[in-house]
């Protein structure tokens, strides 16, 4: 690979960092939603109550079939309704980066407009309850850019662009399967996971776009090191999406100042749990999962396995950030490393011991996303001298 990919357009990493943005405010104002109890106040995808906004008022209702799903709740509903149009206008960004990144490849852009084609014919379809089809439209414009992301190579960006298009589109499959499927929890986390990689994928194309690189002899060996802190952290992040799907946060006890929430649990240093059951996957279809659906021991074996975990990548990324401090020039990148590790640390805590506020679980999300920003930025830039 080139030092500096081939820019596909002049403006393209602009256009990639704004991009960028708006997906950390869609994934922060995800969370919002989510822990606000809204993420089934509109029973229906992609309108709500039938309506391209949100009802006022349930005279103002055009389905009335999604009435008897769930009573309307016009302070939830907006949120959930204004997610899904800062997810659109997000596509639609994403949608112009495929377009510019695909334009030198040959029947590239036909590829990128035929497949988003696809996607959109089956919304309608699905609106109209056939599922059946509308999902082999998805698959087929799924299958398309996937293709075209695995022949293309990346020296002008084409296959990263194609593989973010090919992200959004799961994203939007995945955000219909979580209200359809009511809060199913591998839906849900899987939302998350999927959020945050349109995010790593848009922050390494801007970064590359940018071509900012930062130079170290010995940045291959420092590159390994902070690769094993990104999959640790990719996995503790998924943790925290099975703790919020499974309504697990509280799970050790909180709303106190008693030591006995934290660092013990329910006071004790291992209460009973069942991992068996906290971490069964797949539970099948039709079940209403607002507000939960396991036991406490069950919610515990989750809660533990997400402190356990917090307990690795803190010391893996304040290793990462003291390997970052020793470089010449990286002091910045180890001390910011550092002081977002400790943030998302104290929050976690105050998590529990305030009972999760809404405040400070919403930033708890965004302190994900800062960790993650300067993972990716760092594997992003770093190079060895030529």
């Amino acid at each position: 690979m080139p030092a500096f990919p081939r820019l596909p357009f002049r403006h393209f990493h602009r256009i990639a960092w704004l991009a960028a943005f708006m997906t950390a405010s869609t994934i922060v104002f995800g969370g919002f939603v989510r822990l606000s109890d809204a993420g089934l106040s509109c029973p229906d995808w992609p309108t709500c109550y039938g309506r391209a906004a949100w009802p006022q008022a349930p005279s103002e209702i055009i389905d009335h079939a999604q009435l008897k799903i769930r009573p309307l709740e016009t302070h939830k509903a907006w949120r959930e309704q204004v997610h899904r149009f800062l997810a659109g206008m997000l596509s639609i960004e994403i949608f112009a980066l495929a377009l510019m990144a695909a334009r030198r490849r040959r029947l590239g852009v036909v590829q990128v407009i035929v497949a988003a084609a696809l996607v959109a014919l089956a919304i309608p379809l699905y609106m109209k309850g056939q599922h059946v089809a509308a999902s082999a439209l998805a698959l087929i414009g799924e299958g398309i850019l996937l293709v075209a992301a695995w022949r293309w190579s990346n020296s002008d960006l084409a296959r990263v662009a194609m593989l973010t298009l090919a992200m959004i589109i799961f994203q939007a499959l995945l955000g219909m399967w979580t209200v359809t499927w009511l809060l199913k929890p591998i839906v849900v986390m899987g939302h998350l996971l999927g959020g945050l990689a349109t995010f790593a994928l848009l922050v390494w194309m801007a970064w590359r776009a940018t071509q900012l690189p930062i130079t170290l002899v010995d940045a291959r060996a420092l590159k390994r090191v902070l690769g094993v802190g990104l999959a640790l952290l990719v996995a503790q992040i998924a943790l925290g999406g099975w703790v919020s799907a499974n309504y697990a946060a509280l799970a050790c006890g909180g709303g106190s100042w008693r030591m006995a929430n934290f660092p013990q649990c329910v006071g004790q240093w291992w209460p009973p749990h069942d991992f068996r059951e906290g971490f069964t996957l797949w539970r099948g279809i039709g079940v209403d999962y607002e507000g939960g659906v396991l036991d406490g021991a069950s919610r515990i074996a989750i809660q533990m396995a997400h402190r356990l975990m917090a307990i690795v990548l803190a010391c893996w990324l304040a290793f990462c950030a003291l390997r970052l401090w020793r470089q010449p020039g990286m002091r910045g990148w180890g001390a910011g490393l550092l002081a977002a590790l400790l943030a998302q640390v104290t929050l976690g805590v105050l998590n529990v011991k305030l009972a999760l506020p809404l405040g400070v679980a919403v930033l708890h999300n965004a302190g994900a996303v800062v960790l993650l920003f300067v993972m990716v930025s760092l594997l992003a830039r770093l190079r060895t001298p030529e």
